[in-house]
């Protein structure tokens, strides 16, 4: 008697330790989060803000990374928030992470590109770093809107080889050859001439190793991009070379021209592009 008791105490022991070893395998919900001001270097420019969806998951949820605007001179990561309420509607199952950076400064002449480039690197490395901290999967897309849509295609083409690499770009009224640029117009010619820190002719390789399109090749990121066809500040023109270089490489891309809009568009355009981009994007 004796003996059966105590062998229904053990068995009534094992399921209850059972039971609990099961539910501490179960992974707990996560819930939606928000990190502002993350530090990925010692600058107070180099920061971000990363937006974590609930129910994430390490190896199953994708990320989107903005690269704000700004003429490499100006701007913010708060432009993301603008685009953060659709983006969050119809991509309800990312992660987004809006970046700041260094930017260019024409009293002291700090900051000359590469920098904002440099910075681009340095944070998609340190966002790497945290993937498995934050439960995000390492299927990235990057985004940005004129001299971050820039930064967004030369990083995504540059460094296409490295092992956290993004999957697509989308990009707003974006500068591809600096080069072509430089003959816009003369106020556009003299501010690059500053960021860059000469002519064209006289340092060439520069505005080479900074143009986006001197690295597409066949095995470059599918692209998606968007133009206005009465953009004064950055023509047109840059988003034709752009598709050109994409054609011949054989690279999966998609322009859209903007009929009658300039460098940045209206709420609607906004909201039916970001929906062009979902669609590319899910038919990758």
């Amino acid at each position: 008697m004796k003996t059966r008791f105590l062998t229904s105490i053990f068995w009534i022991f094992s399921i209850i330790l059972l039971a609990s070893c099961q539910k501490d395998a179960e992974p707990d919900f996560l819930a939606a989060k928000q990190i502002l001001d993350e530090k990925y270097g010692v600058d107070s420019r180099q920061s971000m803000d990363i937006y974590l969806p609930a129910g994430r998951d390490e190896k199953s949820t994708p990320l989107m990374i903005y690269i704000h605007g700004g003429g490499w001179i100006d701007g913010d990561k708060s432009e993301f928030l603008a685009f953060k309420p659709n983006l969050e509607e119809l991509f309800p199952d990312y992660a987004f992470i809006s970046l700041n950076y260094r930017l260019f400064d024409f009293a002291s002449g700090r900051n000359q590109f590469p920098t904002q480039e440099e910075d681009v690197k340095t944070a998609l490395g340190y966002i790497q770093s945290k993937l498995k901290e934050w439960k995000v999967s390492n299927n990235m897309v990057l985004a940005g809107a004129s001299a971050g849509g820039h930064l967004a295609l030369l990083h995504a083409y540059k460094n296409g080889n490295e092992k956290f690499r993004a999957k697509a770009v989308v990009a707003f009224i974006p500068p591809t050859d600096l080069k072509e640029l430089h003959k816009f117009n003369n106020l556009t010619g003299l501010a690059l001439e500053a960021i860059l820190g000469g002519k064209p002719e006289q340092i060439t390789p520069k505005y080479t190793s900074s143009s986006p399109i001197t690295f597409i090749s066949s095995s470059s990121a599918p692209t998606i991009f968007f133009h206005g066809d009465k953009d004064t500040v950055v023509p047109l023109s840059q988003s034709i070379l752009l598709e050109t270089v994409l054609k011949t490489s054989g690279v999966n891309h998609k322009l859209i021209q903007v009929p009658n809009q300039g460098h940045g568009f209206t709420a609607q355009t906004y909201t039916e592009l970001l929906l062009e981009a979902k669609t590319f994007i899910n038919g990758l």
